[in-house]
């Protein structure tokens, strides 16, 4: 589908706390950010990311899709108006017990019906400490609907972290991309003004194609592999803008500092990616419910497509539930594409591997040292609770990676033998 990319003029973000002033506080416990991963999110396709500049400054840049607005008209016909308030909250740390500062902006559109199937892309500056880190909650409201979406997002500095220097943007445009992951090859323009006139080290690492093993075993995460196939230059011009070709699955890390690892990477994942394209995609992500003779036998089909359905219907029972079982698995597929994906495709990882098995979770709790997953009621013996460590990575801040557990077995045996029954199981 092609989607038209529509920069917005905003008006100027309101400041809610002023310079200088005493912060609220937050109190209570931790947030439940289960919603991060469920349906609220997905009512609203709300992306936002954080750019430094050269100087002190910082910009969020945040994209919406018109699909999801309610446009209302006056009662006499178009033009229909779409309101949205996008505003962040600026949080000492994951527990959010301190509100550090806050601003919001109203973000309209106008449309002859109901805005057909457009991306709204839009800024606000952003306030910061250069010596502080701290967390981002990012929230778009469709005031005419009442919906919401919520992004959050870790602002570090204090501890050298480079990654939020660097823009890919659209070559011949003034648009900036909300993901670092592509399907394909691709030729991109990457905006990084604190680096304007320097000759930056880059390297390429493969794709890793490796599966996370079920829950309850004793063999955890594959490690990381930090040898580069390729290394090579780049140069910055003095516009802070480099180009860079992404020509080949897998990784592409740049750094400016020779002394040390951290830098900022792009990854070519395959066609399609977040989404299920096509039969060959559908196939892979089964190996976590099929064993390992079904899962050669299907994917060594003539027919692939076929092999799948035939999967499925068997699983099932009759077509109807056939598709709702498919269509449920690989939209989790595709969710777990879109939040977990690091250095390798979402539906790879850890958080993927539950994601799909088990739903979204009733309750998640997150910290600088990872996330805690709980399903069921958070005091009952019955619940179940995974627990994700973040991984130091110099490729994505996005690597968690589970603490695995024998007394997860019968749980993990359960979701997969009610999928294998074409059922979702839902914790």
């Amino acid at each position: 589908m092609s989607i038209r990319r529509t920069p917005v003029a905003l008006f100027t973000a309101a400041l809610l706390a002023a310079c200088g002033s005493r912060p609220p506080a937050r109190t209570g416990t931790a947030d439940n950010l289960a919603y991060l991963y469920g349906q609220e999110s997905s009512s609203l396709e709300f992306k936002a990311r954080v750019h430094h500049l050269a100087d002190e400054a910082s910009v969020i840049f945040f994209s919406l899709r018109t699909r999801d607005l309610l446009y209302k008209g006056d009662g006499d016909g178009p033009p229909f108006r779409a309101v949205v308030r996008v505003s962040y909250e600026a949080l000492s740390d994951w527990n959010a017990r301190t509100l550090l500062d806050s601003a919001s902006t109203l973000v309209r559109d106008a449309a002859d019906g109901q805005g057909g199937d457009h991306e709204l892309i839009g800024r606000m500056d952003l306030r910061r400490n250069e010596r502080s880190s701290f967390v981002l909650r990012i929230t778009a409201h469709d005031l005419n609907r009442n919906t919401r979406s919520t992004v959050m997002i870790d602002v570090d500095r204090a501890n050298g972290s480079v990654r939020q220097d660097f823009l890919p943007m659209e070559r011949d445009r003034e648009l900036p991309y909300f993901d670092d992951h592509f399907g394909g090859p691709t030729d991109l323009r990457v905006h990084c003004p604190r680096y304007a006139g320097r000759t930056l080290m880059a390297a390429h690492y493969h794709q890793d194609h490796r599966l996370p093993s079920p829950v309850f075993t004793e063999q955890g995460a594959s490690g990381l592999d930090l040898t580069p196939d390729t290394t090579f230059m780049v140069r910055v011009d003095d516009h802070g803008d480099l180009l860079l070709e992404l020509a080949r699955p897998g990784c592409y890390h740049l750094r400016p500092d020779s002394t040390r690892s951290e830098g900022y990477s792009l990854f070519v994942l395959g066609p399609g990616h977040p989404y299920v394209a096509d039969a060959e995609s559908m196939v892979p992500p089964l190996r976590y419910i099929t064993s390992m003779q079904e899962f050669d036998r299907i994917s060594q089909a003539g027919n692939v497509r076929q092999a799948v359905e035939r999967f499925w219907q068997d699983a099932a029972g009759d077509r109807e539930r056939a598709r709702a079982a498919i269509r449920a698995y690989y939209q989790r597929v595709e969710s777990a594409n879109r939040y977990f994906t690091a250095h390798v495709e979402g539906w790879r990882t850890d958080r993927g591997l539950v994601h799909i098995i088990f739903g979204t979770p009733t309750t998640i709790y997150r910290s600088a040292r990872g996330e805690t997953w709980i399903y069921g009621e958070e005091s009952n013996l019955m619940s179940t609770t995974f627990t994700f460590i973040r991984r130091s990575s110099p490729f994505s801040e996005n690597d968690l990676v589970l603490e695995r557990d024998p007394l997860l077995k019968g749980a993990w045996y359960r979701n997969v033998e009610s999928w294998r029954n074409g059922r979702a199981l839902q914790n």
